[in-house]
C-alpha cells in the first residue's frame, strides 16, 4: 500500500553509469498537518542476497576477503574487507542467487539454505533490500577453489575461520562489514555454532 502522505513531483536521473543515481523531489505531509517539499538522492543498485556458511562440528564459518574501493577512500588503508559471501540478485530468486554466488565465490556447492531475514542496509540513500541466508557446510561440499568470476573483476580470498575468532575480529575491528556482523551475531544468538 502506497503512503498517501507522499507525492513524488519529479524524478531526475543524475547518473546511470554503474548503477542508477536518482534525485527525487516530493511533497510530504508532516505530523503537524503541513506539507513540505523535499529532495533526496537514491542510489539503486538492485537487491541482493548474503549467506553465512557454518560448520557445527568444526565450529568454523566461511568468509571472503576482497578489495572494496568505497572502504579504501573512507579510511580502510588497504581497501580489503572481510565479508560473508554476497551478490546482487540480477533478476534471480534470492535463494537461486545465493546458491550461485556461494559456488562462485567460495567454491562450496550447497543445496539447502535457510532464509533468516531481510534488511535495508543503508535506507537513507540506497534502495537495496538484502536477503539474509545461513547454511551448514562440510568439506565434501567444496568443489572448486572459489574466488569469484574473473570476467566480473573478482579476486576473492576464501577464509575458513573459527566462530569465536570471527566474533573477536568484530571487536578488534578486523571485521567491519554490517551484513557479516549481523549474520555472525545471528548464528551465535541461535546457538548454531
Amino acid at each position: 500500500m502506497q503512503n498517501t502522505n507522499v507525492h513524488i513531483e519529479k524524478t531526475e536521473i543524475l547518473s546511470d553509469n554503474w548503477y542508477t543515481l536518482k534525485k527525487i523531489t516530493f511533497n510530504i505531509l508532516k505530523k503537524d498537518g503541513t506539507t513540505e517539499t523535499q529532495s533526496r538522492e537514491a542510489y539503486d543498485r538492485g537487491n541482493g542476497a548474503v549467506i553465512l556458511l557454518y560448520n557445527t562440528s568444526t565450529k568454523n564459518v566461511i568468509l571472503t576477503k576482497q578489495f572494496r574501493m568505497p572502504t579504501y577512500i573512507n579510511g580502510n588503508t588497504d581497501g580489503m574487507l572481510i565479508e560473508a559471501c554476497a551478490g546482487l540478485l540480477d533478476n534471480d530468486h534470492p535463494e537461486d542467487c545465493i546458491k550461485r554466488e556461494t559456488e562462485e565465490e567460495t567454491g562450496y556447492k550447497i543445496s539447502k539454505v535457510e532464509k533468516v531475514f531481510e534488511a535495508y542496509m543503508s535506507p537513507g540513500s540506497v534502495t537495496e533490500i538484502l536477503h539474509f541466508f545461513i547454511a551448514e557446510y562440510s568439506s565434501d561440499m567444496k568443489i572448486t577453489n572459489g574466488g569469484g568470476l574473473e570476467e566480473e573483476g573478482e579476486d576473492i580470498e576464501v577464509l575458513e575461520i573459527d566462530i569465536e575468532k570471527a566474533l573477536q575480529m568484530i571487536d578488534s575491528g578486523e571485521i567491519k562489514d554490517a551484513k557479516t556482523i549481523m549474520l555472525l551475531q545471528h548464528v551465535r544468538l541461535k546457538n548454531l555454532v
